[in-house]
């Protein structure tokens, strides 16, 4: 049981570290980076589709994202929906390709990336802080109803404690990585 709830704890900290790292690799850091493109979504034959699943994006220079389209009856509708993204930047399309040229970013916007990408990071720690609530209450519960002894809750409460601070250091270093990778010109 002690065991079941601990595995819980540690599996859904993982997931909350995972969420932060997909949410930071979305963040822009003066280059072209091809998960900018995941949330768009295509209206496609009536249907929104994920970028992702109809065409090709690449990246063939620092600052330059390539999409290529299977299907080059869409082009337009891909084109629409990269605007309508809201990214920053205008697509260029030569009508087998759209091109999307990232400008640099200025230290002012890089400084404020960087406050995003912390900002990300202590929403991470809420969420593990509350993990460790969640798991503590389940493990008070089960001493509470007789299943385990004080001595097994301490161990347990000590278990749970070991991988919160794992896992707000491992944010830590997400969040020092981000922010060297920002500032980098």
């Amino acid at each position: 049981m002690i065991n079941e709830v601990i595995e819980d704890v540690e599996s859904s900290m993982n997931a909350t570290i995972e969420a932060i790292r997909r949410d930071l690799s979305r963040l822009r850091t003066g280059r072209a980076n091809a998960s900018l493109l995941e949330p768009v979504r295509v209206d496609y034959y009536g249907s929104k589709t994920p970028l992702s699943q109809m065409a090709s994006v690449t990246v063939p220079e620092a600052r330059v994202l390539q999409v290529k389209p299977w299907d080059k009856s869409v082009i337009g509708a891909v084109e629409r929906a990269l605007h309508e993204a809201n990214l920053g930047v205008s697509p260029q399309s030569d009508g087998e390709v759209i091109r999307l040229i990232f400008p640099a970013t200025t230290e002012e916007r890089r400084k404020e990336f960087v406050k995003e990408s912390w900002i990300h990071i202590e929403n991470g720690k809420v969420s593990i802080r509350n993990k460790r609530r969640d798991g503590n209450d389940m493990l008070k519960e089960l001493e509470k109803d007789g299943d385990i002894g004080e001595d097994l809750l301490k161990v347990a409460l000590a278990k749970v404690q070991d991988l919160t601070n794992s896992n707000t250091n491992a944010l830590d270093q997400l969040g020092k990585q981000k922010e060297q990778e920002i500032l980098t010109v």
